[in-house]
């Protein structure tokens, strides 16, 4: 919640500051630029908001939790980020079509100063996210994260048009708006889909199952693995494994070796809210 509360101050000084600078150096990019960083003003609070409800703790109406709430904040991000840039889009072909009503200006040397800031502090709050996302293990954080990279780079797209413009050629401006767009189209598309995984009960990655295997098989009394199977919670995970130990243990030493697969798995995957362990008799020759 800090980091999300610094990120939103961050922005909107930002926003404020790049509009301002687009208008007074006649940069239609550098507007653009500016109404990104505004979105991600929104998408904050999203993240913030979803965050704080995925948080909740389980009830009867919910007993495996509220963590999919992320997932839908993190689809509402992604929905706010397409129309942003669509928007920004349509605007910047309107102008290189000439349909805009205005002629193409060459702006001034405030954009591209104000397009230098945006990168560095873009860039800078995209790992500083970041690494809070990876802390936590939340996806809609991670996805507010990839919103600063793509206004960076968007504000990368802005300083090659400014700096065409500036060279002569003021098509380079609204041509920069397009890039722009195409940027955070993508953006989008990647925060939806990750969304749309965890909703989906999409299993972890390969190497995330095979760490698992290895530390199942590592247990003692754990004499080989009949299945594993995983399935992505918003930010969390749950397992399903079947192991197979000696069938002439008794129930009480056969549910102490599952108790340390639980334990195991739960242990050194903090991601795993919740470990379901069954143990087969293991088939002799």
């Amino acid at each position: 919640m800090r980091v999300s509360t610094n990120s939103m101050i961050v922005n909107l000084v930002l926003s404020v500051f790049k509009v301002a600078a687009g208008f007074l150096a006649a940069s239609g990019a550098m507007i653009s630029d500016g109404i990104h960083s505004a979105s991600d003003v929104f998408s904050t609070i999203i993240v913030m908001v979803g965050y704080k409800l995925s948080a909740k703790d389980s009830d009867e109406n919910h007993p495996y939790g509220h963590e999919r709430i992320e997932c839908v904040a993190a689809v509402l991000l992604a929905m706010v980020l397409c129309v942003t840039g669509v928007f920004i889009g349509w605007s910047g072909i309107e102008k290189i079509l000439g349909r805009s009503g205005a002629a193409l200006e060459i702006p001034g040397k405030l954009a591209l100063i104000a397009a230098v800031i945006s990168i560095v502090v873009k860039e800078g709050m995209y790992h500083y996210t970041k690494r809070a996302a990876k802390k936590v293990n939340s996806g809609a954080m991670m996805a507010d994260a990839w919103h600063h990279r793509s206004d960076a780079l968007s504000s990368v797209g802005s300083l090659i048009g400014i700096g065409g413009a500036m060279l002569g050629y003021p098509v380079c401006d609204p041509i920069a708006s397009v890039i722009i767009c195409l940027f955070i189209i993508k953006a989008s598309y990647d925060i939806f889909k990750d969304a749309m995984d965890k909703m989906m009960d999409t299993a972890c990655d390969t190497e995330t199952m095979e760490r698992m295997k290895e530390v199942v098989s590592a247990q003692k009394g754990v004499l080989g693995i009949d299945s594993i199977q995983t399935r992505q919670f918003g930010a969390k995970a749950y397992v399903d494994v079947e192991i197979a130990a000696d069938g002439n243990l008794s129930l009480t030493a056969a549910h102490a070796i599952a108790e340390e697969v639980h334990h195991a798995i739960e242990t050194n995957f903090p991601e795993v809210k919740h470990c379901m362990v069954h143990v087969n008799p293991a088939v002799t020759a």
